[in-house]
């Protein structure tokens, strides 16, 4: 009877150990981990902004007339110098050809005053005329030469309007629609009339707003490295980015607002960029010479923030709270405090883990 106890209780026994292997086996959980990436970082803050062209010009007309058309097609790009509109030239023609005869009687009537003048001259030295028919002679020379002068600004005046009925791109860039329709008579002699609005839009500007806190704080931690160079998405989830050369800070903080007005500068040679778009500028701020960089997946948030799970040498997996930075190449986060540089952490299955846990790491490749 005792022996059938005996072997009873070794069984017992034998069972009990073979459930603790098994414990230990099914706590062993396989995990993937990685070891963080050390490299130099640049920080950075982001702004809303927006884009504005080069240069917005309002093309007018200057002078009186009917629009006699369009030569341009509405959203297309123009050429410096090419025709845009015109406006009714009969009547500045006209115009031009009497300056042009008003100024050759002005030459002709100065020519003969001042044939007139040197015979005067002569003829004094012999008493043949009175001093006052010289000095007379010596005044249409005058009045000659003031009427030619006179001639000569009607003639460019004349030339000036009939250019003004030739409406040509001052710059290359886009159009937009015309404001008038062809054939509708335009009055711009006393204030021009705008038809139509040409964008320089070679180069772009991206205006934004920095507070003057952000500014101090970003000049007294030194200057970055090309810190010039700012980057602009367009559209969502960094859809559009290029990079831009600051060249503008106001020189004052707006009372209202707090802020400063930065621009800067980029060029937009194809063409994809239009004013008026709203933009994400991303300002750098300060570099970081050996950042360590962990994926941004892998860190869990709760009421302490931040966390992450270490695994030590022992592949025993350790809750530890981190501070974090900015987000870097999309998919890796800067870790500020809470992690060294040769320590593993786990990259997936956060949910699974707990502190203290024992676990197979599997190094991600």
């Amino acid at each position: 009877m005792k022996r059938v106890i005996f072997t009873i209780a070794m069984a017992a026994i034998v069972c009990g150990c073979s459930k603790k292997r098994e414990a230990v086996v099914a706590e062993s959980l396989p995990i993937e981990i990685a070891r963080p990436v050390i490299q130099e970082v640049t920080l950075t803050r982001e702004y809303p902004g927006y884009l504005d062209a080069d240069a917005t010009v309002a093309i007018v007309g200057r002078v009186n007339g009917t629009l006699e058309g369009s030569y341009y097609t509405a959203g297309q790009r123009v050429k410096k110098g090419d025709i845009l509109f015109i406006i009714e030239p009969t009547l500045y023609k006209d115009a031009v050809r009497q300056a042009e005869a008003a100024l050759q009687t002005a030459k002709a009537n100065l020519q003969y005053a001042e044939s007139n003048y040197e015979r005067m001259k002569v003829a004094i030295v012999r008493n043949a005329v009175s001093q006052i028919e010289l000095l007379q002679s010596q005044t249409d020379v005058e009045t000659g030469k003031a009427a030619v002068s006179n001639a000569e600004a009607q003639l460019n005046t004349a030339k000036t309007n009939l250019g003004y009925c030739y409406i040509r791109a001052p710059h290359d860039g886009l159009m937009s629609l015309s404001t008038l329709s062809t054939g509708s008579y335009i009055a711009g002699a006393g204030e021009p009339v705008k038809l139509a609005t040409l964008y320089k839009d070679d180069i772009m500007y991206s205006y934004f707003d920095i507070t003057d806190n952000e500014w101090l704080q970003r000049q007294k931690r030194g200057k970055v490295e090309q810190d010039d160079y700012i980057t602009f998405n367009l559209g969502g989830d960094n859809y559009f980015s290029r990079k831009a050369k600051m060249d503008y800070l106001s020189p004052n903080v707006e009372l209202s607002t707090g802020t400063l007005k930065v621009r800067a500068e980029l060029k937009n040679d194809d063409g994809l960029l239009k004013a008026g778009s709203y933009i994400s500028v991303i300002l750098p701020y300060k570099k970081v010479p050996e950042g360590i960089l962990i994926k941004d997946a892998s860190i869990g948030t709760d009421q302490l923030g931040k966390f992450i799970y270490v695994v030590n040498n022992s592949d025993i997996t350790e809750y530890r709270h981190i501070e974090t930075g900015d987000v870097v190449d999309d998919s890796m986060r800067l870790v500020t405090d809470g992690l060294g540089k040769d320590e593993r952490y786990v990259t997936k299955g956060l949910m699974k883990v707990r502190n203290g846990m024992k676990v197979t790491p599997i190094m991600e490749k």
